[in-house]
């Protein structure tokens, strides 16, 4: 342990992360470096530094990444309409990619031995953190303390956070939520509790950023997404920045009761896990894309796109954002992207995302003149379905001989 003489935490100023910085102290003799990212969470993360000041922290880094976020890890994932087994918007997978890249740099940039994180040797986190950190730096350490103190429960973490007056304000006046949350920009996730019951229905106030369904208005919001090469750029015709639209989208569609998931998924360390999701934006953005796609991409790319996905979710959720294979899907995703410009028209309304209009000007392959029910001019000839029909039905015929004799 001597070799370690300064770490870089990922801090949030909560309970585990403050009690890990006083552990990292005492167990490894060493400096802490703390980072704490504002990812969108929707909480303040300055108190952290003063946390941070009072626990003897000298380097203390605080970061606004919201814009980074949506950029560079939301907007690229959403290109390739990523869902992981089949519902999962993958809201907590792609923080981690950014969050282990800043570790990283920042422990170059402070000449420190190792990183740490706070995620339990039981979830996917700790895979995320330290595949990412690995692949950016083969030779960076890192210490897991969840794998190697013996503070395995609530209870004894308070008593180690009460033995060394840890100032963490964990007896918060009013209700305490008996859910572990994570939250960004794209979602907030909710795991324990109740929900470890996957028969118990989550309860009406566990939800943060949206209405029941129910308890919608009467009456639909009505949006119109610009999108540029796969990304919405605009919304109602005003330019927006990725960060803008994912914070946008998260109001409007939270009050129309969108973005809602319960979902039991099977974890990459290979137990099962029930979490509940939100994901507003999320939820309309995927929607739209699809609708964007299918009046501007080819019919064999879009198959193709959508055979991939499956593969290119599982190495997001598993934490592979950095490894060559998916950087190489990336590549071709984005290529799809080019001629994927236009505008689609939503409404939302009471938890449903309706598309009721797309249109493009510049890269549309609906031809009304072929699709009509119409008199078409001769734009088709519907005899040339009947060759069509015979040449793929050649190899059922002769099977189908085959069988007869």
């Amino acid at each position: 342990m001597s070799d370690i003489k300064k770490v870089v935490l990922a801090y949030s100023g909560g309970l585990d992360t403050s009690i890990i910085l006083k552990w990292l102290q005492d167990t490894y003799n060493c400096e802490v470096v703390t980072f704490t990212a504002d990812i969108g969470q929707g909480e303040e993360v300055e108190p952290a530094r003063a946390k941070a000041k009072a626990m003897g922290v000298k380097e203390i880094y605080i970061e606004d990444l919201r814009e980074e976020y949506a950029r560079d890890y939301v907007y690229p994932m959403f290109r390739a309409n990523t869902i992981y087994e089949g519902e999962y918007l993958l809201g907590t997978s792609i923080a981690r990619p950014l969050i282990a890249k800043r570790l990283v740099e920042i422990a170059k940039q402070t000449d420190a031995d190792a990183i740490s994180h706070g995620a339990t040797g039981k979830g996917n986190d700790q895979v995320r953190f330290e595949l990412g950190a690995y692949a950016l730096n083969p030779n960076i350490k890192v210490i897991a303390p969840w794998r190697e103190w013996d503070l395995n429960s609530r209870e004894k973490l308070m008593t180690y956070a009460e033995q060394h007056q840890i100032p963490v304000d964990f007896k918060k006046k009013g209700k305490k939520s008996p859910y572990s949350m994570d939250a960004n920009l794209l979602h907030i996730s909710y795991e324990g509790g109740i929900l470890e019951d996957p028969w118990a229905e989550p309860e009406d106030d566990m939800w943060r950023w949206s209405v029941a369904p129910e308890a919608a208005p009467d009456k639909p919001t009505y949006l119109e997404l610009g999108f540029t090469k796969g990304d919405i750029t605009a919304i109602d015709g005003k330019a927006m920045s990725p960060a803008e639209v994912m914070t946008y989208l998260n109001k409007v569609a939270g009050d129309n009761g969108i973005g809602r998931d319960d979902i039991v998924e099977n974890r990459f360390v290979g137990m099962k896990s029930r979490g509940c999701y939100e994901t507003p934006a999320g939820t309309v953005l995927l929607k739209a894309h699809r609708a964007m796609e299918s009046l501007t991409m080819d019919r064999e790319v879009m198959h193709l796109k959508d055979e991939l996905m499956p593969r290119y979710a599982k190495l997001i959720y598993n934490g592979f954002w950095w490894s060559p294979e998916r950087e190489m899907m990336q590549k071709m995703i984005d290529a799809s992207q080019e001629t994927v410009n236009g505008v689609v028209r939503l409404k939302l309304y009471k938890g449903n995302v309706v598309v009721v209009g797309r249109k493009s000007d510049t890269d549309s392959l609906f031809d009304e003149s072929i699709a009509t029910f119409e008199d078409d001019a001769g734009a088709y000839d519907q005899s040339d379905a009947e060759g069509f029909i015979k040449l793929n039905a050649l190899r059922l015929r002769i099977a189908g001989n085959k069988r007869h004799k």
